[in-house]
């Protein structure tokens, strides 16, 4: 049966200089990423959820439900006026709530509510549907072997200097 990577590999074919192998495994994983990114953002808007309010929650249970702006924002890669932001929006829809330190009163840790771990639960639950429906493509032998190979092309590009990070 063909697949749209099928397809690509055939419109490029003698067009552009590459090994056919390697442009099919790629581009099919390019293409996995993305329908499971597009499933994903649908699947988080049944719970009410948009992406970037679910990594926020799920970090802050990935900390026990208590972290500082300054770690969150490492930890998603924004800047501190972007995170203040995205706490602003969390806390106003009662998901987070920002507590002043008691050991060192200039600092605030953000801590996650019920409602917030509610949701992320919620949210975590529909996603494991998802995953697990698209994963149970497979057979289990063959989800073993996939997930081995996927391990080894990742410790690859984790330890090869010549991998952009």
């Amino acid at each position: 049966m063909e697949d749209s990577v099928d397809r690509h590999l055939a419109r490029w074919r003698g067009k552009a200089p590459f090994d056919e192998r390697v442009e099919a495994i790629v581009t099919r994983m390019q293409s996995l990423v993305k329908h499971l990114a597009h499933a994903k953002a649908a699947a988080l808007t049944q719970t009410g959820l948009q992406d970037f309010e679910f990594q926020t929650l799920h970090r802050l249970v990935a900390h026990d439900g208590t972290a500082t702006p300054t770690e969150l924002a490492a930890e998603l890669l924004l800047s501190p006026a972007g995170m203040t932001g995205r706490l602003d929006t969390l806390e106003k829809a009662g998901l987070v709530r920002r507590i002043r330190s008691t050991e060192d009163r200039r600092r605030v840790d953000v801590e996650l509510t019920p409602k917030g771990h509610d949701l992320w639960t919620d949210a975590m639950a529909v996603l494991a549907v998802l995953e697990t429906d698209m994963v149970n493509a497979l057979t289990p032998g063959d989800q073993g072997i996939l997930d081995n190979l996927l391990k080894q092309l990742l410790l690859h590009a984790e330890t090869n200097p010549h991998q952009s990070h």
